[in-house]
């Protein structure tokens, strides 16, 4: 069993259900170690990457370890893909489980299992690593859903911070009803509404259902000729893009913007300068499109290499 520092901090992705389950694990782990609530952030990659970390002891879930999170006194759980050796941090890593579930097998060692617990982590496993032959997928995708709508913090606030209380919440009906009667609505609308950004991207616009969904199912079916697929929302007056892929061009595409996540599904904030959907479109196709040099260009670098001056 781990000894456990005593973090200034708990941070956590503020995008989805596996940030949401793995934060609140760990803030209930350190009140039951420590004795008192510690502070919960959140953050999306691209303020994460920018975000100062100058606690001298914090813990950290669901972010890509990189060398900056090797600090004596520090604690990472996550499970993305990384190249960084732990050295002074203690790194509780597997690429095969969510964080929420490494997390959750963190608690269950200091007696902190409970059955509402195994069926919350269980979902987010499921929802998580798009685990889409287990039978709980759509219900899983229900419950990841409610983080997708709602967002982090208006969830936090209407939980008080209780992750049990989740277990079967009335929001879910919201949920599946919006999964059984907009998302094949959705799906249509979204098929006949693809644009080109690159030969590899195309943008999906969506006005209707479970965009994540959506995307999957267009994917899994082959109906556009594009291995890889973007979304674009609003939200808190920045422009997000969703990638997602199966073939792994996902988190390679996000990188380019400076997002992360997974091989196949992963995102990234626009820069401020792309204030509108159509914006960020343009965006997009233009940094992944880079302009060829033009034949006017080819010729007078030519040229500008021979000394057309002597005879």
């Amino acid at each position: 069993m781990l000894t456990l520092p005593k973090p200034e901090v708990i941070l956590t992705h503020e995008s989805d259900l596996d940030g949401f389950v793995a934060g609140l694990l760990l803030q209930r782990l350190a009140k039951h170690l420590h004795g008192e609530t510690i502070p919960l952030q959140a953050y999306h990659y691209n303020y994460w990457k920018l975000r100062d970390l100058r606690e001298r002891a914090a813990w950290v879930t669901d972010f890509t370890f990189e060398p900056r999170l090797d600090k004596p006194g520090w604690l990472v759980v996550d499970h993305h893909v990384t190249e960084t050796p732990a050295k002074n941090a203690r790194l509780q890593h597997d690429v095969n489980k969510s964080a929420g579930l490494l997390c959750y097998e963190l608690c269950q060692q200091h007696g902190l299992g409970s059955p509402a617990l195994d069926r919350i982590v269980h979902l987010n496993n499921v929802a998580d690593l798009f685990l889409e032959n287990d039978a709980d997928f759509e219900v899983a995708g229900d419950y990841a859903g409610l983080v997708k709508v709602y967002q982090f913090w208006n969830l936090y606030t209407l939980l008080e911070g209780e992750l049990e209380k989740l277990t079967d919440h009335p929001l879910l009906e919201v949920m599946a009803a919006k999964r059984r009667v907009e998302d094949p609505i959705g799906l249509e609308w979204s098929k006949k509404h693809i644009t080109e950004i690159s030969p590899a991207l195309g943008y999906v616009d969506t006005i209707i259902g479970n965009t994540n969904q959506i995307v999957h199912q267009m994917l899994e079916r082959g109906v556009t000729k594009y291995p890889a697929l973007v979304t674009l929302f609003r939200r808190s007056n920045a422009i997000f893009a969703s990638f997602r892929s199966r073939n792994g061009d996902a988190l390679k595409l996000a990188a380019k913007f400076q997002g992360g996540g997974h091989a196949n599904a992963a995102g990234a904030i626009l820069p401020k300068s792309v204030r509108t959907v159509e914006d960020g479109v343009e965006f997009l196709r233009q940094m992944l499109n880079p302009k060829p040099q033009s034949s006017l260009n080819n010729l007078e670098s030519l040229f500008a290499g021979l000394d057309v001056g002597k005879k």
